[in-house]
């Protein structure tokens, strides 16, 4: 009767026997989709195997899912689907966990040891698992033997010290070939890993690596520490593994019984990998609701340079997407991985990552890089550049080789970065029409978000929440980008020549706006939002910025509208003549911050301060001529409710009320989890004139030198001044040596020269809401009637 029908409506339609046979597969694959259940207990004992089932099916047209019964499911060498896995838009092929149940992929394997005492201290024992690099006990990660030891409360690497390298240190190890170096860069733009190769007759390490950063440099001479060396095992928790003898050390934690323990090793870099083209895409399938864990660190194999900016990537991770169509990953955790959890490579479209949780990862969480081989005249070092006569001006890309059209919605991404810092929650190069929304991102030694050029643009990136960013490196923000695309050249008089010369030059990468929309973005150590040297095209609205400010290098057509700064203001820096940019209807609260600015783009005005010397200073550079101040009057400040009441002046400068409930992770699950950003008080207020206030910085409180009285007790030769009345034990202002009854004058500029004068405590809250993105603020105080400078670290 089916087959009767079918031809009565063919005939109907007058369609061919062609159309006939494919409405005839339509029909039985609604009839026979298989799934294909994995497990102990389950027709398929692992996924190989029902992979293997899988593709052949699929082949057949049929519709396939593979459901993983709750479990462990270690992979013997990375799963590779083709095209061949592909399924349709109507029937995808779904590998997905047993609902409400937890499904493990680990790249791992589990250990069963005969362990023999070493020492007091080390047990020893053979393995023949070949070489690993990552061990956990009971599920979590143990250090390798290294130097400094592991202290979790040190925020940078975990533990620093200068003399990590140092020959009289290097002399006290034995065979320390195989060993890693590990530092930051060093203006810690990023970070730095070498393999110790051998050792020079003076002790000297010698050395290869150091290409994880596109910006190369020394290494730090503080930020550094060394690991993989037997002679450093010398503390609960470390190991080390001698892969010639293959013997593994281990130092277990008190009141392990390492003869019982459950110990698990990493040795696969990659866990699943999704290989198609352009012409012959993977298409239409879907992961969801697994656990991946266990994978390699990767750092030695960051050596791929992307355009032009610090970064420098490796093409891998838990789970990698190269040549795929209408593929989505979702309600998934990323747990204890030693490099990326989701990379998707080149040409990709269509592409949904959502609901996951990653966190605790050595690297980053999710990346979209296309192919530079899709972009027109491209340079990839900082100093690079194509000559004006190469240049390619068509718009555009050459190809349709890079990541298009696709969504990151509703990811929990915490505590990134664990062994790389160059690191990121959400990264966009080469890339285009990208949205990244609902997003909460936190813990990052860098930014939250970063887009890494202009090419191509498009973007839209919403409704995310990013905070305690930037932990371990500096000159950053929690979203950062660059735009160093066709227009950009190293040499700025060069550059104001092509801008001069071609007006809309910015344009042939930076083809559509990026939007950033309703955020919430705080970065301590940086700026909030930091468009830096090029970026270009950016549409900047309704983000409320709770401590870094906005920083605006060398772009073009940044229009920054209607957004909320609090405890800092705008850094207008180094802009180009005719720049387009337009900073209207803003609440500032504190005054701009240029540095080497002489152009004001299209319109800098209708803002609204906080203090009348802030708006002053601001019509001084002609700017700002229909602004106003007062107190925008919060609705409730003190619950992160920034909006502004009815009778709030910011009003009638054109500011208009946005959500302030709407930011990160929307799930119920998600949210649960999800931290939220410190409310912190807000320094820079329509009150910070009043005398007597005390005000809070780094663990010490501070009052402005106010009377006649005060400046005699002091010595000092002005009331003018922030006076310490208090430091915490411990805490950075103590460890800088700052003391109770000291005065700080004055703030140094020890890039730029100069020095900000600290005329009273709000001062000293702003300069170094101004300047903490450096990692050190230099001040000189008065002590006993004598001035002396001081470094106070803010970043350990």
């Amino acid at each position: 009767m089916r087959l009767v029908l079918l031809a009565v409506f063919a005939l109907l339609v007058g369609c061919s026997a062609n159309i006939d046979e494919q409405s005839t597969k339509a029909t039985e694959i609604e009839r026979t989709a298989q799934l294909l259940k994995v497990g102990e207990n389950a027709p398929f004992k692992n996924l190989q195997s029902a992979l293997l089932e899988a593709k052949q099916q699929l082949n057949n047209n049929q519709a396939v899912t593979i459901e993983l019964a709750e479990g462990k499911y270690y992979l013997d060498s990375t799963l590779i689907l083709g095209s061949e896995f592909s399924g349709t838009e109507q029937f995808p092929f779904v590998i997905k966990g047993a609902a409400g149940k937890k499904v493990v992929i680990s790249g791992g394997k589990p250990l069963m040891l005969n362990w023999q005492p070493y020492d007091d201290n080390i047990y020893q024992a053979k393995v023949n698992q070949g070489e690993f690099s990552s061990l956990f006990l009971e599920g979590k990660r143990q250090p390798l033997a290294r130097y400094p030891n592991f202290d979790s409360e040190v925020v940078i690497f975990n533990g620093y010290a200068a003399d990590a390298v140092s020959p009289e240190r290097v002399v006290t190890w034995t065979n320390p070939e195989g060993g890693y170096v590990h530092a930051l860069h060093e203006a810690r733009w990023g970070d730095m890993h070498y393999l110790i190769t051998g050792v020079n007759p003076d002790h000297s390490l010698e050395l290869e690596g150091g290409y994880q950063n596109n910006r190369r440099s020394p290494m730090h001479l503080k930020y550094r520490f060394v690991e993989n060396i037997f002679s450093e095992l010398d503390t609960p928790g470390e190991w080390f593994l001698d892969k010639k003898t293959q013997t593994v050390y281990f130092y277990p934690p008190q009141g392990t019984d390492i003869h019982s323990a459950n110990i698990e090793v990493s040795h696969l870099d990659n866990l699943i990998e999704m290989r198609g083209t352009e012409n012959n895409p993977v298409k239409n399938i879907q992961i969801q609701g697994i656990k991946f864990q266990h994978t390699q660190p990767t750092f030695m194999q960051t050596k791929e340079p992307l355009l032009r900016s610090d970064w420098a990537i490796y093409r891998g991770g838990a789970v990698i997407i190269d040549g795929a169509e209408n593929v989505s990953l979702k309600d998934s955790e990323f747990h204890m991985l030693g490099g990326n959890a989701i990379f998707i490579s080149n040409y990709n479209r269509n592409i949904i990552i959502s609901g996951n949780h990653i966190h605790d990862i050595g690297a980053s969480a999710v990346s979209f890089v296309g192919s530079p081989k899709a972009v027109r005249s491209p340079s990839f070092e900082y100093h690079e550049f194509v000559p004006e006569a190469e240049l390619d001006f068509e718009v555009g890309p050459k190809t349709n080789d890079y990541p298009s059209q696709s969504l990151v919605y509703n990811n929990l991404i915490h505590d990134i970065g664990l062994v790389e810092k160059q690191v990121v929650g959400v990264q966009l190069s080469m890339a285009a029409d990208i949205t990244v929304s609902h997003n909460s991102i936190y813990r990052v030694p860098r930014a939250g978000i970063n887009v890494s050029e202009g090419t191509w643009g498009g973007h839209i990136i919403e409704f995310n929440d990013v905070f305690d960013t930037v932990l371990e490196t500096g000159d950053h923000g929690a979203f950062n980008s660059w735009g160093r695309d066709r227009f950009w050249h190293p040499d700025r008089a060069e550059m104001d020549r092509l801008a001069a010369k071609y007006p809309q030059m910015f344009l042939l990468d930076a083809i559509r706006p990026t939007i950033l929309r309703n955020n919430r973005f705080q970065c301590d150590h940086g700026w909030d939002i930091d468009l830096d040297d090029g970026s270009s095209n950016y549409q900047i609205t309704n983000n409320l910025m709770l401590s870094g400010g906005l920083k605006l290098r060398e772009g073009f057509k940044r229009i920054a509208t209607n957004n909320i700064i609090l405890n800092n203001s705008f850094h207008p820096h180094v802009w180009f003549e005719g720049s387009q940019d337009v900073v209207e209807h803003n609440i500032l609260l504190s005054g701009h911050k240029p540095i080497l600015n002489n152009h004001w783009g299209t319109s800098v005005n209708h803002n609204f301060f906080v203090n009348e010397s802030d708006l002053q200073a601001a019509q001084a550079l002609g700017l700002d001529e229909q602004s106003n101040y007062g107190d925008p009057q919060f609705v409730n400040p003190e619950q992160g409710n920034y909006q502004v009441k009815e009778s709030s002046a910011a009003l009638a400068v054109g500011f208009k009320n946005f959500p302030m409930d709407q930011f990160g992770v929307m799930t119920p699950e998600l949210k649960a989890l999800a931290e939220q950003p410190a409310i912190r008080p807000l320094y820079l207020n329509s009150t910070q004139g009043q005398s007597g206030q005390k005000y809070a910085l780094l663990g010490a409180t501070l009052k402005s030198v106010e009377t006649l009285g005060e400046q005699s007790a002091l010595g000092i030769s002005d009331i003018a001044g922030a006076m310490v009345l208090s430091v915490d034990k411990g805490s950075k202002m103590d460890l800088s040596g700052l003391q109770t009854g000291d005065v700080v004058l004055q703030v140094l500029d020890t890039q730029f020269g100069g020095a900000d004068e600290i005329i009273s405590a709000a001062d000293l809250l702003a300069s170094y809401q101004s300047r903490k993105w450096r990692g050190v603020l230099e001040v000189v105080i008065s002590r006993n009637q004598q001035q002396q400078t001081i470094s106070i670290n803010l970043i350990d």
